[in-house]
């Protein structure tokens, strides 16, 4: 989980500097078109099949998932990478919020407390966001955050109905992907060049790095454990913020980080 962090504080580098060239759309595309080439080929050389039963639920999880990837790069392009970062990672909080909503779970003390802190850290965080860069990125990235975990909903019943890990995934990507191409035909494509192709490489590679470190580690390891170490996601990509772009956090934008990162701690507990 610690490699899978690492790696996804790297795919924001590589969005942020393939941004300076690419649009969001294509960031996305070819994000997940890597995953599609990848893990497709994978299959084929293993002959698995790719045909399922469950297609309308990943068909779901991936538009969710494909919209919430198109507001999180949006919102690592335009804002501090440790923002962006943490705006996106209060899915677990929107998970507990829409597992009560949408399927009538109960949602104890524990996860009331969660939501509140989740709440108070979001709006300290996206407060000096609101007035210096603008309140649209500050709400997609918010927004990531919950179709992300609207989206789980969906990985959830996906493997309660016994799908293999790797279609779930690669549907994802696939559909991503067929969704980018949709919505370039009315954009307009930048060529990829001596200069945007090792972002866009570096891009691939960590988020498949990524998703290869984050599944192994839920399948062998503690899933609370794992689930809380997930969060170095945010401290890397403030190192990484700090290091490359002098993104220097003052006291409140931690304070406002530590609550997010605590309601989502306290949110997996549930």
């Amino acid at each position: 989980m610690v490699l899978a962090a690492a790696s996804f504080g790297a795919m924001g580098v590589f969005v942020k500097l393939a941004a300076a060239t690419l649009g969001t759309v294509e960031l996305v595309f070819w994000r997940t078109a890597f995953a599609v080439l990848v893990l497709g080929g994978a299959a084929l050389l293993r002959r698995q099949r790719f045909a399922t039963p469950l297609l309308g639920q990943h068909l779901k999880r991936g538009m969710l998932g494909y919209v919430s990837l198109l507001c999180y790069f949006y919102a690592i392009s335009h804002l501090p990478l440790a923002t962006a970062v943490t705006l996106n990672y209060t899915s677990p909080m929107f998970l507990a919020l829409l597992s009560v909503l949408l399927l009538g779970e109960r949602l104890p003390r524990v996860g009331v407390l969660a939501m509140a802190l989740g709440f108070a850290g979001v709006v300290w965080l996206l407060r000096p966001t609101w007035h210096e860069l603008g309140w649209l990125s500050g709400v997609l990235g918010l927004l990531s955050g919950l179709l992300a975990g609207w989206s789980y909903l969906h990985v959830r019943e996906l493997g309660q109905a016994g799908e293999a890990e790797w279609r779930t995934v690669f549907y994802f990507a696939l559909i991503s992907t067929l969704g980018g191409l949709l919505l370039m035909q009315f954009q307009t494509w930048h060529p990829l060049t001596a200069a945007n192709v090792p972002w866009v490489l570096g891009l691939g590679v960590s988020a498949m790095v990524a998703q290869l470190a984050m599944t192994r580690a839920y399948k062998v390891g503690r899933k609370l454990l794992v689930a809380n170490l997930s969060y170095l996601t945010v401290a890397f990509s403030a190192l990484f913020g700090a290091l490359l772009w002098q993104h220097w956090l003052g006291w409140q934008e931690l304070a406002a980080m530590s609550l997010i990162i605590l309601s989502g701690i306290l949110a997996s507990r549930r």
